[in-house]
């Protein structure tokens, strides 16, 4: 019954975006440190017996998920055609493979301890959750040798979200996992020119939507400069019209004084001359 408090309460459990940025980046400073331990331990390893101990070590680490730099170590080449030949094929193992492959193969490893059992089956959940964006129950039960969801499930939260490599919901009524985030396993040679390819078509996306931002500012450029110009014309166009409309009234008031003065005179005169028809009779 707590198993399923537990499983239910995760469920419902939502982090901000800046919780689970600095999750992810304590997580990889934690691996960082770890790595760059047992790479030093490695790169200095006095013969085969150490440094096949401490692949072993790292292989089972709960905070390394990444092994490019081990394959890259030169004195990892002591391994080749010898009895310990199978640990490089180990390392190999963990960087590209799954627990499908070990089983597939597994006389050509050396038989694995616990630790790293589980770690292969976290890479396994891994990888899928790089290529898909919901799995379902039934393909991880398969993929990872689980008898029955509530084991799956457990799996997904204890070892797989809580460590930081996957993030995602449990769906249990449509069985299946839905991944929002997988952190990134290390590149085989092959997958490069793929890469590259993608990449490639992303940089040719980009710059035709410059272009195409150019192309608009441009276009939004002269549109504003019309815009101004026509605003221009239009507040031209109103000043001539105030300054017509001010030169009439005042032409209209100066007919109105004139009028004005014109019937003052013509009342004196006609009184002047009455006065003087009085006088000749």
């Amino acid at each position: 019954m707590d198993g399923m408090v537990y499983k239910e309460n995760y469920r419902g459990k939502e982090e901000s975006s800046d919780e689970r940025e600095i999750e992810t980046l304590k997580m990889e400073k934690k691996q960082s440190e770890v790595m760059e331990q047992l790479v030093k331990q490695a790169s200095a390893s006095p013969n085969a017996n150490a440094l096949t101990s401490i692949l072993v070590q790292a292989t089972s680490h709960p905070n390394v998920f990444s092994f490019s730099q081990f394959l890259a170590l030169p004195n990892l080449l002591q391994l080749e055609a010898t009895e310990n030949s199978t640990y490089l094929d180990m390392l190999r193992l963990f960087a590209h493979g799954t627990w499908s492959d070990y089983k597939s193969n597994a006389d050509c490893f050396p038989q694995l301890i616990p630790d790293q059992i589980l770690k292969l089956k976290q890479l396994t959940v891994l990888t899928l959750a790089e290529t898909y964006k919901v799995l379902p129950y039934n393909q991880l039960m398969q993929e990872l040798d689980m008898t029955n969801v509530r084991e799956l499930e457990d799996f997904l939260i204890s070892e797989c979200m809580y460590s930081g490599i996957v993030r995602g919901k449990l769906d249990h009524l449509r069985q299946c996992f839905q991944v929002q985030f997988a952190a990134c396993r290390d590149l085989r040679h092959a997958q490069l020119g793929s890469m590259i390819q993608t990449l490639s078509n992303w940089l040719s996306t980009s710059e035709n939507l410059l272009v195409s931002i150019q192309e608009k500012i441009k276009w939004a450029d002269a549109m504003s400069e019309i815009e101004k110009k026509h605003r221009k014309d239009v507040e031209e166009k109103v000043q001539e019209v105030k300054s017509l409309i001010k030169a009439n009234i005042n032409f209209g008031g100066n007919e109105d004084i004139c009028s004005e003065s014109l019937s003052v005179m013509d009342y004196e005169d006609f009184g002047r001359l009455k006065r003087r028809r009085k006088i000749l009779f």
